[in-house]
């Protein structure tokens, strides 16, 4: 069975799917604040609809109320905490037989994706990951291939699920003065027969999240190690630092902040590329960014293929040169 379609059969009668469709959404939060990938979730479903939250734990209630979300299903029983992913899924899957969604969206992340494959195969429907766009149809927008090639899909079997790539859109607020509700679900045995035995958390330093952040400045092969004008650079613009599959494999910079095909994908708003030639590899993590800047000495460079903007020049001169006008700009 066909579950998802391409866009050759775009042509069907359409729906109005915004006239008072529920799209049931994910959220994660951080000590009562929600995720940047959250507060896109809310935003993009209120294209869509009418937004009904489900969150693990309490606290986020006024920060989901600030982005206007109608309903708020909260998860506090002590499975979620000490089980993996599936207490989630039997509670994605209750609401869905409870609302009958139009759509259920999640962050694409690790975790997100899991459980939205896992979500799939228990409700019988079709999903698509990495979603940069959603119209008000229920069409999504990927970008395959390394960024070269855009596909219009939508699941034609089922409640749709989609994951959101994250940045796919700016957050906007809309207060909103939301239904609560505690959702108790009955969980079964086999989803309580993973446990959670210890956790260890991330060390974070004072940048924003890689995934997460409106500027990336990014590192590669012609730094020599040296990242120490590219974190210059990232902290006056208030960045997350990236780097290059060389520049991990190298040892220079940790692999959890590699960006490419085989680390993380990022569509900040602003990413700027230092010493970086640009391989296929990398451009497959960034090319969905909104304005592409790229520092290199070789003019040559495959990078400046897809930048905005280019400097040809040594990343040692140059970034230095912006990080003090950009100090004296803000001073």
């Amino acid at each position: 069975m066909a579950l998802v379609e391409s866009n050759l059969l775009l042509s069907s009668p359409r729906r109005n799917w915004s006239e008072m469709a529920e799209i049931l959404i994910l959220v994660d939060q951080i000590d009562g604040r929600l995720t940047r990938a959250s507060t896109e979730l809310v935003t993009i479903s209120k294209r869509l609809g009418s937004p009904v939250a489900f969150v693990v734990g309490t606290g986020a209630e006024s920060h989901l109320s600030e982005f206007g979300v109608m309903k708020i299903f909260r998860g506090s029983a002590p499975e979620f905490e000490v089980h993996p992913v599936a207490p989630v899924v039997d509670a994605l899957a209750l609401l869905v037989a409870q609302l009958s969604p139009s759509a259920i969206l999640i962050a694409s992340s690790a975790k997100g994706k899991e459980i939205a494959g896992r979500l799939a195969v228990r409700i019988g429907s079709g999903v698509i990951t990495d979603a940069i766009e959603i119209s008000s149809e229920l069409v999504a927008t990927q970008s395959v291939f390394g960024g070269s090639t855009l596909v219009h899909s939508r699941v034609t079997h089922g409640v749709p699920i989609i994951t959101l790539a994250p940045n796919a859109v700016e957050p906007m607020a809309s207060p909103a003065e939301p239904i609560i509700e505690d959702l108790e679900v009955r969980f079964t045995q086999s989803t309580t027969s993973a446990r959670i035995t210890s956790r260890e958390p991330a060390k974070k330093g004072g940048r924003p999240e890689l995934g997460e952040a409106a500027i990336v400045v990014s590192g590669g092969r012609g730094t020599s190690g040296d990242f120490a004008a590219v974190e210059a650079l990232a902290d006056v613009l208030g960045a997350a630092v990236g780097a290059s599959r060389a520049a991990v494999d190298a040892g220079w910079y940790p692999h959890t902040l590699q960006v490419g095909q085989t680390g993380k994908t990022v569509s900040p708003q602003l990413y700027i590329a230092c010493g970086i030639s640009g391989a296929i590899q990398h451009r497959a993590g960034m090319q969905t960014s909104k304005t592409i800047v790229a520092v290199n000495k070789d003019p040559e460079a495959p990078i400046f293929e897809i930048a905005d903007f280019g400097v040809v020049g040594d990343l040692f001169a140059v970034l230095p040169q912006a990080t003090a006008a950009i100090n004296a700009r803000k001073g």
